[in-house]
């Protein structure tokens, strides 16, 4: 069955994206559950970007009163009485929110070596792709991740915003692939990993376009350097369809 469009009417209309991302992860988890060894497990992960709130009241009665030091500093005792340092205005001081973007992904790990990470399968959103800070956090985390050895696969199916998440990602690592060509698609899959010897180290990577009306890619999920398991994003794709009764 062909990918569909998830973003643009007539779908969205009946459907929302957020839900389809939603499910999608536990469909991957099921699917490769029947492919993984015992001594790996899979897991979804969802976490919707909220703003950060901090309870100010927690800290009120905790500050030092006015010209007394900190605790334990106190002119009686036999202690030294400590003048509290006023820093200087700062340079900068705008009204702002820590960014944080919403996040789909499985995890695998290695049972056998404490819960290991060595996978991770990141479905970009919308939020990851609208802004130049969300796209920063977005790959940041994917090269934090092949730094520590984590095999990473990105599936992108957002279609109403420009770029190509693992091609910022490749420049990132100071890495190229000639197989996108001079116009890259907007939506596509890919699986990164690094592979360390004793001779050298490797980066080896996995991409596939993945246009609308067209059947998804099977991916390599690499558990160990010499261990993979196919990552099949058509059958689990459309057995999310399926359960969320999407045409």
């Amino acid at each position: 069955m062909p990918l569909r469009d998830h973003f643009r009417p007539p779908l969205n209309d009946l459907t929302s994206w957020d839900g389809f991302h939603g499910q999608w992860p536990a469909m991957i988890v099921l699917g490769l559950a029947r492919r993984l060894p015992r001594r790996y497990v899979a897991a979804p992960h969802v976490h919707l970007g909220t703003a950060i709130e901090v309870d100010v009241a927690t800290f009120e009665g905790d500050e030092p009163a006015p010209n007394q030091g900190p605790a334990g500093a106190s002119g009686e005792g036999g202690g030294v009485a400590v003048a509290p340092w006023a820093p200087p205005g700062p340079s900068v001081a705008v009204a702002s929110e820590l960014p944080e973007a919403s996040e789909y992904e499985v995890r695998v790990y290695d049972a056998r070596r404490g819960r290991r990470l060595v996978a991770a399968v990141e479905l970009v959103s919308s939020s990851n792709k609208d802004r130049p800070e969300h796209r920063r956090m977005f790959i940041s985390r994917c090269a934090e991740l092949l730094r520590q050895g984590v095999c990473v696969a990105i599936i992108d199916l957002v279609t109403t915003r420009a770029g190509n998440l693992y091609l910022d990602l490749l420049g990132d690592l100071g890495q190229a692939d000639p197989t996108l060509g001079e116009d890259p698609p907007t939506t596509y899959a890919a699986s990164c990993r690094w592979v360390r010897t004793a001779e050298s180290k490797t980066f080896e990577a996995w991409s596939y376009p993945m246009p609308v009306g067209r059947a998804l890619p099977t991916l390599p999920l690499w558990l160990a350097p010499d261990l993979a398991v196919p990552l099949e994003l058509e059958a689990s794709y459309e057995e999310t369809c399926r359960v969320l009764r999407i045409a």
